[in-house]
This record gives C-alpha cells, sequence and structure tokens, in this order.
C-alpha cells in the first residue's frame, strides 16, 4: 500500500446522499416501520438465517466445481475455497461495486503460490460461476411472471434481466468452447486464454450439471429464507410472492452505487408487496429485515475468515486496484498445455 488516498472510494458518497433524502422526503412512515420490528418472530429469523447460510455453503459448492474445471492438480480444498467466497461475500456487502469478486480470488491466489496465470483463471472461475446463476434467475423471473401478482413497471426490467441472461450465457459457451493453442500467444491474448481456461467446466456436460445442480439449490434455499423472513414479519403470502421479492432485490443490487444499495433494496421489497394488500411500513420493515438477515450471514462468515486469511477492511478497499495483478509482465512463456485443462 502506498499510503496514498483513493479518492474513487467517494464516488458513491453523492448517490448515496441523494437515496438518504430520498427515503426520508418520500419513505414509510417511520413510527409504523419501528412498529413492525417489535411483532417480529424471531424463530422464523433465526430459520431464515440458516437457510441462508446453507445457501452460502451449496453456492460455494458450485464454485468450487468450477474451479476444480478450471486448473489442473493440486486442487484448493473446499475448506479454503469457502474461506474465499466468504471474504468475498463480506466485501460485496461492505464495499461499493463488485469488489468482492476480486477479493475471493485474492484469497485463492495466495494460497496458491507459483501457479503462472492463476490470477486470470480464477476470474474466468468467478465469471462461470455468475453465469450458472442465469439458469435458476431465469427460472425464477419466467415461474414469477406467471405466478405472481406483477407490477407493471416490473414487466419490462424482467424481459431485460431474460434477454441480457440469455446473450450472457451464449457468450459465456461460445468462448469455452473455443480450442486456441496458448504457445506464442501475445500478453493480452495470453491473458484472455488463461480467462477461457476459467470456463472449462462450461466444456464438461457431468461437471457443468453438478454445477447447476448446486446453484439451483442455492437459490432454493434464498426463496424458502425470504418466505421465512415474511413470516417472521407476520406477512402471510404465497411462495410466488417471496419469488417476487428475491427477484427484485437481485435486480436492485446489480449495480451497487453504494454498499447494498440500502433503500433502493427497501423500495423494490415494500413497492411490489402493496399489491397484496401489504402496508408500506410493514413492506419496507421487512426489506430491512430481510436485508439485515443476508448481511449478518456474509458479514459473519466473512469476518472470521477475513482474519484467518490474513486480509483486513484497508487491503479489501485496495481490491479495485487488484486488476494490476493481471497486467504485470510475465516471464517468456513457457511452453503451456496445448489442449485447456479439464
Amino acid at each position: 500500500m502506498n499510503g496514498r488516498f483513493d479518492w474513487r472510494l467517494l464516488l458513491p458518497l453523492p448517490f448515496l446522499g441523494v437515496a438518504i433524502a430520498l427515503i426520508w422526503w418520500r419513505g414509510p412512515d417511520w413510527h409504523s416501520v419501528r412498529g413492525a420490528f417489535t411483532v417480529v418472530t424471531w424463530g422464523w429469523v433465526f430459520a431464515a438465517i440458516a437457510l441462508n447460510l446453507l445457501s452460502v455453503v451449496v453456492r460455494s459448492l458450485c464454485w468450487n466445481t468450477t474451479i476444480h474445471q478450471a486448473m489442473p492438480p493440486p486442487h484448493p480444498r473446499f475448506r479454503l475455497v469457502f474461506a474465499a467466497f466468504g471474504v468475498g461475500l463480506f466485501a460485496n456487502a461492505v464495499l461499493p461495486g463488485r469488489v468482492g469478486e476480486l477479493a475471493r480470488v485474492a484469497v485463492l491466489v495466495r494460497r496458491l503460490p507459483g501457479r503462472e496465470g492463476i490470477w486470470a483463471t480464477l476470474i474466468g472461475s468467478v465469471f462461470a460461476h455468475r453465469v450458472f446463476d442465469l439458469f435458476p434467475a431465469m427460472t425464477l423471473v419466467v415461474w414469477v411472471l406467471f405466478a405472481a401478482k406483477l407490477p407493471s413497471w416490473a414487466f419490462t426490467s424482467f424481459v431485460v434481466v431474460i434477454c441480457a441472461g440469455i446473450a450472457l450465457f451464449l457468450t459465456a459457451w461460445i468462448t469455452a468452447r473455443r480450442h486456441t493453442q496458448v504457445e506464442g500467444l501475445g500478453r493480452v491474448r495470453l491473458l484472455l486464454e488463461r480467462i477461457r481456461f476459467g470456463l472449462g467446466v462450461m466444456r464438461e456436460p457431468a461437471a457443468a450439471l453438478t454445477a447447476g445442480a448446486f446453484q439451483f439449490a442455492g437459490w432454493l434455499c434464498q426463496l424458502a429464507a425470504v418466505w421465512a423472513a415474511m413470516r417472521a414479519f407476520h406477512i402471510y403470502l404465497p411462495l410466488a410472492a417471496a419469488g417476487l421479492v428475491l427477484v427484485l432485490m437481485n435486480v436492485a443490487t446489480i449495480f451497487p452505487l453504494w454498499p447494498g444499495n440500502v433503500g433502493l433494496v427497501q423500495a423494490a421489497v415494500a413497492l411490489p408487496l402493496r399489491a397484496y394488500g401489504v402496508d408500506y411500513a410493514r413492506g419496507f420493515a421487512y426489506g430491512i429485515g430481510l436485508q439485515a438477515i443476508e448481511a449478518s450471514v456474509g458479514i459473519g462468515i466473512g469476518l472470521i475468515f477475513l482474519a484467518r486469511e490474513g486480509f483486513s477492511y484497508a487491503m479489501l478497499k485496495e481490491m479495485p486496484n487488484a486488476d494490476a495483478e493481471l497486467g504485470q509482465p510475465e516471464e517468456e512463456p513457457r511452453r503451456e498445455r496445448s489442449r485447456v485443462p479439464g
């Protein structure tokens, strides 16, 4: 670290200021919001926390599968992959942007010294892991379109999400299927090829099905957690309503303008629930509780493994500069395998 302050960290502040002003001006009745928390059923809260924790475990198994297909043995143990995944959740929860994706790669790189091109390969595995989110996400969106009371303003965003998901999957699949010789490539093309190694799971049907099954299970656990949190706030709605909330929460956090997009998430949860007759203040309180439940799991796991892996909060703030690791000049490339590993 060079001791200089990174002014880019201040970029989210104007967005956060506007969000706070809008919430205070056009927000819910805060007295009713406080009242909603006085009748919370804590048993359901703990059930939602447990389901979120199970979702994290299952989704980290998906990433573990993509890593095994991305690089040759020896592979990192699952407990290390889980630790890296937890650190990434913590970084995404407390910092703007998708810093957590680089943070989890950084944890593994520190434990896998001397592996040439490991940064790019692991970033490719992170991308592949995110691609597997598309299948359960689009399944959920289609189900919600037919089963839930969908606000008219949300329909367009759902269509955009489906189209973007299809385009992203096709890009990943086509990229993974290309077979190019690595030997003798220039630095930029060599970097791209190593990232493509991370997509190796897309070329192995059995591994792809395994990773996809883990990701589906993770989303099902999240759906159950959203429903359980509804019960905690005495919102008794069908499972389709929980699916609608889960979709809109994910849409609201696609572009994290400030940590957690707090306020925006609550509005995205409360507004559609009004179609079900849920008071806006209760829906807003539920949104606060739901995000707190998810954050408690990510932050809790992250704090445990942050210290264990030798990271600090200050180091996480430097993660936006970690892409320099990918562009550093490398030694004259040694003779690589002509066949993609996996």
